[in-house]
Parts: structure tokens; C-alpha cells; sequence
């Protein structure tokens, strides 16, 4: 990198408050030394602009900074536009257009779309359609080694931001904003969004722009939203950071990932919509639904509303497949060992393991017929990961740890298996260590990934694979691709340096009778019960 990085402030909805932003840029200048630009996202002007916007209108007044701002997002204010390609609009203050891309001298390149998302293709002065998005994306994409663009700058937020990180509180990030913007982000790859309307402050957890060991590391994004300017809650309108131009970057300081890293919010919504868009028009309808009754009547068949005679089928977004013969742990049936059952969710439910490493290793099972982690739902893996939380909180009022892995290699039906460990018996990073050393004893390529990654990201639906998730966070990954030991998951655990009990490696030497087996159940779902989000539906 050469030169010194520029020194950029981005602000949000000023709705004609010109003075008070300005004055506060100012006062920021004396304390923290010169920016080089103000880019300015949401509503630039309001419904009182006249007077003040005059004084700067007519150069009575002038920014201190060269400042950027969008279009229109309302019918309002579209007559302060008089140019749809942009123009300037007062001393240091630049309507930079509809869409498009501005280079700096600098070469830092910043995208930006103006207006609020049309409902139809042909969008009035204020909006934008597919048809902009589209020509923007090609702009860009064409570029030969396209990676990303520096900045992006658009008014409303991105649908879905908040998938796999961290959410706003006062936004409902599956509701609110555009889905063409999260196409455009998802394309464009910028290092720095910027967006308001929503009169609050949100940064999102940086997020990756490549698929873990499918595709070379590349750079993160991070996505900010800022209130307006001089909200009575002050909240953050004004974000200051320095930024070196990416075409000016070592390759290895542009692509380092940040401890806090996630997967990209928009890469599975945006797949989910491209295959329902592909699937042939008719709903598909699920298979009905059956929960065994845990309550005095155990054993017993009722239907999933809990209403004798009636049938209720629960939506799903995917129809289930069903297995080529009778599979031990589909719920509904008749080889289903019953008696392990301890909790049922409305997707997936809880059992003792048969034979299981102690009298607390459990299974999370879905409900109907998954083969593996990656097929599953977005409402059935909700309810997974509630499971898992609710066992590592019972786990730790116990003093133990939970250990979850799943190993999808001759397997008919997905097994989530969760062992505790006793806090005395080692520390996580021990186990961590006792994976690894026998993987490598094994010729196993056991891999760490990211914290925040979806396993999604990484494996296809029909690929075999092992997997291990630590009460840390930390994850181990192996793609098996030829033979894989079945019992390597228990052999780690059952090793001396973790529960030393090597005699309970195989399952099938360890089954207890079937009514030694149901007392055990009936303990394990009686202590679990103030932890169990199911029995609170």
C-alpha cells in the first residue's frame, strides 16, 4: 500500500437539517484532523429544507467537506434533483445520480443506487427497478477481475442483513428493506454499505464473500445503517473510518478475516428464492405429521394439534423425502424406540442415544425423514439450534460441557449427537486437541472452521462429511470421500484423555434392557423439563 489511507465520514437521513450537520462536521475536524469526503445516504433534504438549503443553494453558506448524497426517496423531494445523472448542487455538495460508480482520484470506487425500490418495472423519479440493479450489476461485473467495490451506497437496507449475525433490535431484518439491494451487495461485494430511512443505528458483524473451502478467501463486508441527524435518542448518525483504495492493497491485508467474521446473509435466501422460483407452481404438501405422547398415555399416537380426529398438517417449505424402507428414528414410525424419547418440538425432537456413552448422551432427530444437516429447513434448523441451546444451558447446570457431532456417511437419518463432559474432566481446547491427534493418527483431514460458518456454505445435500461443534464455538470438518471409521466420534470421546470409558466405544456392546433403558429416559426428561422450550408451546 502506498500513501497515506483517506478519511471518510458517511452519514444518514439529514432531512434538511444542514446546519447541524455541518457545525457537527466541523467540531469533528478540530478534534480528529481533516476528512476527505462526506457520503450521505437516506433522505438528504426534509419537509422544512427551504430556508436553510437556501443559504447554500445560493453559496451564502458552503459545506466544509466535499459531500455526496443520493437521490429522492419521495415524491416530495424530487424537485431538489434537477438532473437525473447527477450534478452539482451547491459549493461541495454533489447529487451523484441515479446509479452508478464514482472513482476518486484516489481510486477508491464507490457504488451507489438512489431512491427507494419500485413496485413495478417502470419506477417514477424516486424509485429504482430490476432493470437498474441489472444495469448497474453489469457495469461492474464486466470489469475484467472484477473483486468488489469499495464503498456502496444505497438509501433503504438490504432484505435479510441480519441472517447469521448479529440483529437490530427495533428491525425486522426478514421484513424490512429490498431484495434487489441484498442481489446488488451479493454481486458487488462492497468492503463498507452504508444505508438509513429506518432512523437507527446498526452495524452488522463483518461478513464473508466466499464459500470456506470451496473458493479463494476474499475480502469481508461490513453493512452499517445511521440514524438522522439530530434525533432526540442519539443515536449514531456520523461514522468515521479510514479506508485505503482495494485496487491499492496487498492481496493478503485486503483478504484477512476478522475473529468476528459470519457467513454472508444473503447467499441462502437468495439460492432458497432461485429454487422456488425453478419448483413447478403447485404447493407441495407434507407428509401428516405424528408426535408420541409424553404425557401419562405414553406410546400413544395423537395428532400434531393435540385434537383427537382431526388431521393438521403444519406448512413446510420443502416436502420431506421419505426413506426407501422403514428407518428407525422417523418419528411416525413403528421402529421408533419410543421409550428414549424425551422431549418432541414441533420439527424435531430429543432421545437417549441406545447405547450411548453415558446415560446423558443424547440424539437431536428431526421429526420427519432429513439425511443430514444440510437439507434441512430454515424451521427446522431454527428448532435444532433452540434444542442446543436449551441442552447446553442443562449441561452446565450440571458442571458439563456439551460436545455435538454428526457424522452423515451410511447414515439414513440425521443424528445429532450430544455428549456432555464434566468441566473437571478437561478443557474444551483438550478435546479440541484429542479430535485433531487422532485424526492425524488416522490419516483424517479434520479441518477448523470459522465460527460463524454455516455448514450449508461448505457441503451440498448428498455429500458425506464429519462434523464436530465445541461449547466454545469452534468447529472441525472433515469431507469424507472415501471409507471413514463409523465409530471415530465415539472413540475420541470415549478415550482416556476425555471420559475414559474405551470399553463403550461400539454402541452395540453397551445396550441396557429396554425397561432399564426407559427409566432412564423418564429421569433425564423429568430433569430436563425447566429447560425444555417445548413443553412451554
Amino acid at each position: 500500500m502506498a500513501g497515506k489511507p483517506l478519511r471518510v465520514l458517511a452519514c444518514g437521513d439529514v432531512e434538511g437539517k444542514f446546519d447541524l450537520l455541518f457545525n457537527r462536521v466541523q467540531v469533528i475536524q478540530k478534534k480528529s484532523g481533516e476528512f476527505d469526503l462526506l457520503l450521505c445516504v437516506g433522505n438528504f433534504f426534509g419537509s422544512t429544507s427551504e430556508t436553510e438549503w437556501e443559504a447554500y443553494r445560493t453559496y451564502a453558506k458552503k459545506a466544509p467537506i466535499p459531500t455526496y448524497i443520493l437521490g429522492a426517496n419521495n415524491l416530495e423531494t424530487v424537485h431538489y434533483f434537477p438532473n437525473v445523472n447527477g450534478c452539482e448542487l451547491a459549493e461541495n455538495i454533489t447529487y451523484l445520480g441515479r446509479r452508478g460508480i464514482f472513482s476518486s482520484a484516489s481510486g477508491l470506487q464507490i457504488a451507489y443506487l438512489s431512491g427507494t425500490e419500485s413496485q413495478s418495472e417502470t419506477a417514477p423519479a424516486y424509485s429504482f427497478s430490476s432493470k437498474d440493479v441489472a444495469e448497474l450489476k453489469i457495469s461492474l461485473l464486466s470489469i475484467q477481475n472484477f473483486k468488489g467495490v469499495d464503498i456502496l451506497l444505497t438509501s433503504p437496507w438490504p432484505r435479510d442483513v441480519g441472517n447469521f449475525g448479529n440483529k437490530p433490535e427495533e428491525v425486522d431484518t426478514k421484513r424490512c428493506g429490498s431484495v434487489l439491494i441484498s442481489n446488488l451487495a451479493m454481486s458487488l461485494k462492497p468492503r463498507y454499505h452504508f444505508a438509513a430511512l429506518e432512523k437507527i443505528y446498526y452495524e452488522r458483524l463483518p461478513y464473508r464473500n466466499h464459500v470456506v473451502l470451496q473458493e479463494n478467501t476474499q475480502h469481508v463486508s461490513r453493512f452499517i445503517a445511521l440514524a438522522n441527524v439530530g434525533n432526540t435518542c442519539k443515536k449514531k448518525y456520523l461514522y468515521a473510518f479510514s479506508i485505503f483504495p482495494m485496487s491499492s492493497m496487498d492481496l493478503a491485508e485486503l483478504v484477512k478475516q476478522p475473529q468476528d467474521v459470519t457467513e454472508n446473509p444473503y447467499r441462502e435466501s437468495g439460492k432458497e428464492a432461485h429454487k422456488s422460483k425453478m419448483l413447478s407452481g403447485s404447493e407441495e404438501q407434507p407428509a401428516c405429521q405424528f408426535f408420541f405422547d409424553l404425557s401419562k398415555q405414553r406410546g400413544k399416537k395423537r395428532q400434531s394439534d393435540g385434537k383427537e380426529g382431526q388431521h393438521f398438517q403444519h406448512k413446510q417449505p420443502r416436502k420431506i423425502s421419505q426413506p426407501p424402507g422403514s428407518c428407525w428414528f422417523c418419528l411416525a414410525s413403528p421402529e421408533v424406540e419410543k421409550h428414549l424419547v424425551v422431549s418432541i418440538g414441533t420439527h424435531c425432537y430429543l432421545a437417549l442415544a441406545k447405547g450411548g456413552l453415558s446415560n446423558d448422551h443424547i440424539l437431536i432427530l428431526p421429526i420427519g425423514h432429513y439425511q443430514s444437516v444440510v437439507e434441512l429447513s430454515s424451521e427446522v434448523m431454527e428448532e435444532v439450534d433452540k434444542y442446543k441451546c436449551a441442552l447446553k444451558k442443562f449441561f452446565r447446570s450440571k458442571g458439563k460441557r456439551c460436545v455435538v457431532f454428526e457424522r452423515n456417511y451410511r447414515s439414513q437419518h440425521l443424528q445429532l449427537q450430544v455428549i456432555p463432559v464434566p468441566l473437571s474432566c478437561c478443557a474444551t481446547e483438550d478435546i479440541k486437541d484429542s479430535f485433531i491427534l487422532q485424526a492425524q493418527e488416522q490419516h483424517i483431514e479434520l479441518l477448523e472452521i470459522p465460527e460463524h460458518t454455516d455448514i450449508k456454505q461448505i457441503a451440498q445435500p448428498g455429500t458425506p462429511y464429519f462434523y464436530v461443534e465445541l461449547d466454545t464455538g469452534e468447529k472441525l470438518f472433515h469431507r469424507i470421500k472415501k471409507k471413514f471409521p463409523l465409530q471415530f466420534g465415539r472413540e475420541v470421546l470415549a478415550s482416556k484423555a476425555i471420559l475414559n470409558v474405551p470399553e463403550r466405544v461400539d454402541w452395540r456392546q453397551c445396550t441396557a434392557s429396554r425397561e432399564e433403558a426407559a427409566v432412564v429416559a423418564k429421569a433425564f426428561r423429568e430433569d430436563f423439563q425447566p429447560f425444555d422450550f417445548s413443553e412451554l408451546q
